[in-house]
């Protein structure tokens, strides 16, 4: 069993009469890289300034390394941040920067110019050290921000949304190069972003929050395949939603009746609710498959009329019609033949079906 480098017990943040953080609980494993995603407002920056010591608890206790610091100044916490602007200083070089946090370092200047060196050529930029600040791009500036934080040899480092001000293919170019240097390095990191795809590509675990609240915390590939709340379902990814009723369980295989679908097969090894009872069933827009003839089988298939398409390259979205449904259902193709949009034409008639493996139940929301 892996080893726990930060346990967050019980804790709350009050800023005032709002409540940012509400009683959260979460361990962090060494050498993990751990994301806290969630929307604007949530509570994830604070809980990560929490960490750094830049703000206290309201209530609850924080260890780090087996030490409980959830009083601690920042300076003496064994971690380091980077901060979503960089704080690059203008009137240092890059050498300059990366060693700034090291003046009572106790290294010689050889040591100091050494590990300069090191991180130097740990992000990629041997023989920039006398480059002025103003010279560097976007990512090359990212770049030695995180060699500031790793040069002091910090047990966790942080960091908020650090390719936030990256532009798109940059920003994704940069989350290969981040993923790399973690595992290299074997810190553990502890990331918040917004952006879900950027934290299903980056994390060994996320932990979703909303409002204040921890919502759920498992592996990427978990929360995107089987979300345990309609929250995570809807904002990791895109999802539809179908109200349902359960006609029977058994053996693993839940019988539900949607007015939207007709009789449904869901594949799950315990159901959330007894026979009678309502739910809402999800579907991933990938997980149907689409036809123009009646497919022969009893369950999980309906009939629909296509409405708008959108080609984006690789993949296109469609979406159809359903009879009693207000919005069209959500459809994603892999464009094999590039001429998904031509096969798929406004008013045409198709039917959608999809395995009873791939639709998660999730508890009626409100």
């Amino acid at each position: 069993m892996s080893e726990v480098i930060i346990s967050i017990n019980n804790v709350t943040k009050d800023f005032g009469n709002v409540r940012a953080v509400n009683n959260a609980n979460l361990d962090v494993l060494k050498g993990e890289f751990f994301s806290l995603l969630g929307p604007s407002g949530c509570g994830k920056t604070t809980l990560l300034r929490m960490l750094a010591g830049f703000e206290l608890p309201t209530e609850g206790t924080i260890d780090i390394d087996g030490q409980d610091v959830t009083l601690s100044p920042p300076n003496i916490r064994p971690v380091n941040m980077v901060f979503q602007n960089y704080a690059i200083f203008p009137h240092l070089n890059v050498s300059q920067n990366i060693a700034f946090g090291m003046r009572k370092s106790g290294l010689s200047k050889q040591e100091l110019d050494e590990r300069i060196e090191q991180m130097l050529e740990l992000i990629k930029l041997p023989g920039y050290g006398d480059r002025g600040s103003n010279e560097l791009s976007g990512g090359q500036r990212q770049r030695v921000a995180l060699a500031r934080a790793l040069i002091k040899q910090p047990k966790v480092l942080l960091l908020d949304e650090p390719l936030g001000a990256l532009d798109k293919k940059l920003r994704e170019q940069m989350q290969i190069e981040l993923r790399l240097l973690q595992q290299q390095v074997g810190i553990t990191f502890v990331f918040v972003t917004h952006d879900q795809e950027e934290a299903l590509t980056l994390s060994d675990r996320i932990a979703v929050m909303n409002q204040g609240d921890i919502i759920e915390v498992s592996t990427p590939g978990s929360l995107y395949e089987q979300p345990q709340s309609r929250f995570v379902a809807d904002f990791i990814g895109t999802m539809n939603f179908f109200d349902c009723t359960l006609k029977d369980f058994s053996d693993g295989i839940a019988i539900g009746e949607a007015s939207e679908l007709g009789s449904v097969r869901i594949a799950t090894p315990q159901t959330i609710v007894t026979p009678g009872n309502d739910f809402t069933l999800a579907v991933r827009p990938e997980k149907f498959s689409i036809s123009f003839e009646q497919p022969d089988q009893q369950y999980n298939s309906v009939l629909g009329r296509m409405g708008p398409s959108a080609y984006l390259g690789d993949r296109s979205h469609l979406y159809v019609h359903v009879k009693g449904r207000e919005y069209p259902i959500s459809v994603a193709l892999q464009n094999l033949t590039g001429v998904l949009d031509q096969m798929y034409t406004t008013d045409r008639k198709v039917w959608l079906t999809w395995s009873d493996d791939s639709a998660v139940m999730l508890p009626m929301e409100g």
